[in-house]
């Protein structure tokens, strides 16, 4: 079941939910509109490699904007830190993004109960569009969840993107080897 604007607006006064900044005209029907940050990065090396770090390339975006162009992964990350903890955010892009040929996540749509920090998007795109720092890019969705919970993201020892930021963070599935 997907929460309302109501559910969402009681869930953020409970704490359940917490939204860094929070502006009202961003809450949707039933979803919360996130905004671009102003950093964007780029890995250092055309070739990944799944069991080695891959460094990255952190740059800020300026006053101008920054082009995008196709055939690079960007990573970028929402001005919102948002924390969730009694119910599944999903993180979409807004259809405007979607109708300039942008995606703003490869795989990782889907956050998980307990996650507390900014989101880290893996943009792309099909061809070269200009974007904004403080552009709307996305929107959290929240699911609510049926049971109890043994294991949230923010308790897990083995959790890899705990560390409060305000950056984009690179893949680290280097440590699950």
């Amino acid at each position: 079941m997907i929460l309302t604007d109501k559910k969402i607006l009681e869930a953020i006064s409970s704490g359940m939910i917490v939204i860094e900044p929070f502006r009202p005209e961003c809450l949707g029907t039933n979803s919360y509109d996130v905004h671009l940050g102003k950093y964007l990065a780029v890995y250092r090396d055309r070739v990944l490699d799944a069991k080695k770090h891959n460094p990255i390339d952190m740059f800020e975006i300026g006053p101008e904007g920054f082009v995008l162009e196709p055939g690079t992964l960007y990573l970028g990350v929402t001005e919102e830190y948002t924390e969730t903890h009694h119910s599944v955010p999903f993180l979409e892009g807004k259809s405007s993004i979607g109708r300039l040929g942008i995606d703003i996540h490869a795989t990782a749509g889907k956050g998980d109960v307990g996650f507390c920090n900014t989101w880290t998007l893996e943009i792309s795109c099909v061809q070269p569009v200009r974007v904004y720092a403080g552009m709307p890019i996305g929107q959290l969705i929240y699911f609510l969840i049926d049971g109890d919970i043994e294991n949230y993201y923010n308790k897990k020892q083995n959790a890899k993107y705990n560390q409060r930021t305000d950056k984009p963070v690179e893949s680290m599935m280097w440590k699950n080897f």
